[in-house]
């Protein structure tokens, strides 16, 4: 009878182990499967941006031991609509998309990059053909006007800006038409090629076309440009663990300290990032303030 009794709690001792070990083994998977999502706006087309971005990616997933996977989202305005709704944990955002994002979200800006040239800044322009014959605002009446998005400083703002300050209430009506192209490159591929007559986007992205395609610098005539606001920025939700959002944000500020990091910064475009806070996109708060934009109430969906 006693040996029975051992032989019991011999077996129940060894089933309550083997339980122990699978009520431990999923937890453990699922901190092994934790990932981050990130988004990117459409600056440029999808596969430019994922080949830019993934290297960064890449390295940061391996520093902090959490994978990164990125998502490039259809719009602009779409990185305020899809962070709550698909799950993102941050995002590259735009000047105006950030302060959006803040306002609307609360999202904590971290870092953004310095450029090969050692500016961390962009700016906006509006462009049209030497050959059009338009050298200023009374010029585009009835003319084609290529926005890019409804959230974006250089794509938006600065033409907004630029019609109030000429005493242009509704550009609706003074325009024969408006269209939005979704991308700076568009916009600007849409001017050059005479889909439209004038057109917006941001200096990096016109520069950086213009690097490989002479007829942009040839072609094309910069009628005005914007104040400079900070180059693209990641941010990241306001719940964001702080552990791994401070490894995050030092994985990202030290890449210039290491081989590896200096190398995906070569192919990134940059020299390093920098440390970034809310009070560097004062020029876009700025902005929006002298055109009364409620970044609050702020309806950024395309019409």
């Amino acid at each position: 009878m006693a040996k029975t009794l051992i032989l019991i709690c011999l077996c129940l001792t060894i089933i309550s182990g083997c339980s122990k070990t699978e009520t431990t083994s999923p937890e453990k998977e699922t901190k092994e499967e934790t990932t981050l999502l990130i988004g990117l706006i459409p600056e440029q087309n999808i596969f430019k941006q994922l080949e830019r971005y993934e290297p960064l990616a890449d390295y940061l997933s391996e520093k902090i031991g959490v994978k990164i996977e990125l998502r490039v989202l259809t719009r602009y305005g779409n990185i305020i609509d899809n962070f709550v709704s698909i799950g993102l944990d941050g995002a590259f955002f735009g000047s105006f998309t950030y302060t959006l994002a803040h306002a609307k979200l609360g999202v904590e800006v971290l870092a953004r990059p310095v450029g090969i040239d050692g500016i961390s800044t962009y700016h906006g322009l509006i462009f049209v053909r030497k050959d059009s014959g338009i050298k200023n605002a009374k010029d585009m009446k009835g003319k084609i006007f290529a926005f890019v998005d409804k959230a974006t400083t250089a794509g938006y703002l600065l033409p907004l800006s630029y019609f109030k300050k000429y005493g242009i209430k509704d550009y609706k009506t003074y325009l024969k038409e408006r269209y939005f192209t979704g991308t700076h490159e568009y916009a600007i591929y849409d001017v050059l090629n005479k889909k439209a007559d004038i057109g917006a986007a941001k200096n990096t992205v016109f520069h950086r076309l213009a690097d490989t395609d002479s007829r942009i610098t040839d072609e094309l005539v910069i009628l005005r440009r914007s104040p400079d606001v900070p180059e693209n920025g990641l941010a990241v939700r306001k719940d964001l663990d702080d552990s791994i959002k401070n490894k995050l944000k030092i994985a990202i500020l030290n890449m210039h300290n290491d081989p590896d990091g200096r190398n995906v910064l070569k192919n990134f475009g940059a020299q390093r990032f920098i440390e970034t806070t809310d009070n560097d996109y004062a020029s876009v708060y700025k902005y929006t303030k002298e055109i009364n934009l409620n970044l609050a109430t702020y309806d950024y969906i395309n019409d």
